[in-house]
């Protein structure tokens, strides 16, 4: 299965979901002008991903800020990742002092049935 990968920009954070190692990863800022159609090739690929029945899936957020319409897409994708099977988590990164993104990944945790790991550091 081949990876997918997006380069980030000003506006869209980076996708990198590696099937070889497992590793799913969505880093930096998340305001595109349509966020539907970004998301749509990641849960597309995620689909394709269930169905090689992974063993484990990490799911890697190291997202600085994201939009409204970015949320929706973000708790699409963690409801997806709840269907992949095998063990999965979630890798919620925020910066120490920024407690709105900890917040954020504190209320996904609560609707969604995957185990999550908050990781604060200093810099995303």
């Amino acid at each position: 299965m081949d990876n997918l990968q997006i380069a980030g920009s000003n506006k869209t954070p980076e996708i990198l979901f590696d099937s070889n190692n497992n590793t799913l990863s969505i880093a930096g800022r998340s305001i595109p002008e349509n966020s539907i159609e970004f998301y749509k090739p990641m849960l597309a690929w995620m689909e394709a991903y269930a169905a090689t029945k992974p063993e484990n899936t990490t799911l890697q957020i190291k997202l600085e800020y994201f939009n409204t319409s970015s949320s929706k897409c973000l708790l699409d994708i963690f409801k997806k990742l709840e269907t992949i099977g095998g063990k999965c988590q979630v890798e919620w990164f925020y910066e120490q002092d920024d407690e709105d993104m900890l917040e954020a990944g504190e209320d996904y945790e609560a609707i969604v049935h995957v185990p999550y790991k908050m990781i604060g550091v200093e810099q995303l």
